[in-house]
């Protein structure tokens, strides 16, 4: 278990919208937390992939002819 400690506003936010929707708190917060994790390990990724002595590049009208197949 975790606990995370809000600032006032954020939480007066987030209980009006637990309210409003019906669903709890960790809902939202287990949703918000899953999402930014996703993102996260994308922009984990990028960078390990724009660091990479093995990527490969293509060139833009290479790209827009690509898109059109």
């Amino acid at each position: 278990m975790i606990s995370v400690r809000l600032d006032g506003n954020m939480e007066e936010q987030l209980n009006k919208l637990a309210k409003a929707t019906n669903r709890s708190k960790s809902f939202f917060i287990k949703e918000a937390l899953k999402d930014y994790l996703e993102d996260m390990k994308d922009i984990l990724e990028a960078k390990e992939r724009l660091s990479s002595p093995k990527r490969e590049l293509i060139m833009v009208d290479e790209l827009k002819f690509l898109s059109r197949s």
